[in-house]
């Protein structure tokens, strides 16, 4: 992968109308994470982002989720005056990448 090669398939970044946009991401990861998935090899995820989003916000999330995915934040510095713990960052990156594999794998 050269430098400006893509790190994710995100719409807003390679251009590809066949690639899910983040904002396909955001909605997806915050509508689990208000209904989380039962028994589902995957419910991890939703429930992770139920916890987070409780204790932080849908806002925040959705920041990080875009920092990640478009601004190629690390994980952990997409936290960045947010206010939340880089942890965090770790597992909203996590669940994005995952979530965006997901939408375009459809």
């Amino acid at each position: 992968m050269t430098e400006t090669d893509a790190l994710y398939d995100v719409r807003e970044r390679t251009e590809n109308p066949a690639h899910a946009s983040v904002d396909d991401v955001i909605t997806l990861v915050l509508d689990r994470a208000r209904k989380p998935r039962e028994d589902h090899h995957n419910a991890h995820f939703d429930e992770a982002m139920a916890a987070v989003v409780g204790q932080y916000s849908e806002d925040a999330v959705r920041t990080v989720i875009h920092r990640v995915l478009v601004e190629d934040y690390p994980f952990r510095t997409a936290t960045v005056n947010l206010d939340m713990r880089n942890f965090d960052g770790v597992r909203i990156g996590t669940t994005a990448v995952w979530t965006l594999r997901e939408l375009n794998a459809r």
